[in-house]
C-alpha cells in the first residue's frame, strides 16, 4: 500500500489514540513520516480543506484536525464542528452576467485568478454592496503570522499560539471589511460541497481581533468564499457571504447571502 497523505494521518491518529493524548505536533508528523518512507510533504498534512481528504479512519470515527498554532494541532470529535456544507443556491439567486473578457482572464488558472475575475468583472461588487458602481479598495493575498487569540470550538475550549494564516483577498468599503477564499473547481461539472472552515474564520478573527482591540475603524466583518467553475465560454461562479454569530466560536458560522452568477460571452446556458 502506498504511504500517501491519508495513510500518514492515519498513523498520528493510531499514536494519539494509544497514548490517549489526541494534541499532536509537527515533530511528531515528520518522524512518522521519514518511518513510514513517505515522501510526503510533513508540512502540508494538516492542511484538508474538504471532507473527502479525510482518512477512512477519521470518517469512521467523527473526528476532524483543529489547529492550534505554534506547530500543534489536535483531533477533535465531529467533523461538522470543523467542515461547512454549502447551501444550496436557488433559482432566483442565479444572474447571467455577460462579459467580454480580457486577454488575462481565462489564462491563468491559479486560485487566485477567480477573485480578479469577480472584481474586475465587478462581480464582487454587484454581489456585496448591489452597486457595481461603487469603488471599495482591495488589498491582495498577504500572510500573517504570529496571530494569537482565544476561541472555542462549540464547547471546547480552545487557543491559537504564534499561528500563520494566509488571506485570499480582503476589500473594504465603508469600514466594512470582506475577507475572502477562492477555489477553482476540478472539472465543469460538480460544484465543491463543503470547506474547512478555518479557511474563513482566522481571517475573521484577525480582522475581528483588530477592531476589538481599536487598531482598526472597522463597522462591519465578514467572510467570503467563491468558487469558480471554469466553462468553454467563460465560468459559473458561486458566492457565500457568512459571519459568525459568537465571533469567539467557530462552530457558529452562519450564511449572510448567496448568489451564482454565470459569466459567459454570450448569454445562454451552454
Amino acid at each position: 500500500m502506498a504511504i500517501n497523505k491519508k495513510s500518514i494521518i492515519e498513523l498520528i491518529f493510531d499514536h494519539c489514540e494509544k497514548n490517549n493524548n489526541y494534541v499532536f505536533d509537527n515533530e511528531l508528523i515528520k518522524k512518522i513520516v521519514m518511518d513510514s518512507g513517505s515522501k510526503t510533504n510533513p508540512y502540508d498534512m494538516t492542511k484538508i480543506d474538504h471532507i473527502s481528504k479525510l482518512p477512512k479512519i477519521l470518517l469512521d470515527n467523527d473526528y476532524a484536525i483543529a489547529h492550534i498554532g505554534s506547530g500543534k494541532h489536535m483531533f477533535v470529535k465531529g467533523i461538522s464542528k470543523i467542515y461547512h456544507k454549502f447551501e444550496s443556491i436557488k433559482e432566483n439567486e442565479i444572474e447571467k452576467w455577460a462579459y467580454v473578457p480580457s486577454i488575462l482572464n481565462d489564462y491563468s488558472i491559479s486560485e487566485s485568478s477567480v477573485l480578479s475575475l469577480c472584481f474586475n468583472q465587478r462581480i464582487m461588487h454587484d454581489f456585496l454592496y448591489k452597486d457595481v458602481s461603487c469603488s471599495p479598495k482591495m488589498y491582495n493575498s498577504e500572510r500573517k503570522r504570529g496571530i494569537k487569540f482565544s476561541y472555542k470550538i462549540g464547547d471546547i475550549p480552545m487557543k491559537f499560539e504564534n499561528l500563520q494564516i494566509e488571506i485570499d483577498l480582503t476589500i473594504e468599503m465603508n469600514g466594512k471589511v470582506t475577507v475572502f477564499e477562492g477555489k477553482n473547481t476540478k472539472n465543469s461539472y460538480e460544484w465543491i460541497d463543503n470547506f474547512n472552515i478555518y479557511q474563513l474564520y482566522s481571517p475573521f478573527r484577525y480582522y475581528h481581533e483588530l477592531k476589538e482591540k481599536n487598531r482598526l475603524d472597522i463597522n462591519e466583518i465578514s467572510a467570503c468564499y467563491l468558487i469558480r467553475q471554469r466553462k468553454d465560454n467563460g465560468s459559473y461562479v458561486r458566492l457565500y457571504n457568512y459571519t459568525f454569530k459568537d465571533p469567539l466560536d467557530i462552530t457558529s458560522i452562519k450564511v449572510l447571502k448567496k448568489r451564482e452568477y454565470r459569466v459567459l460571452r454570450e448569454l445562454d446556458e451552454n
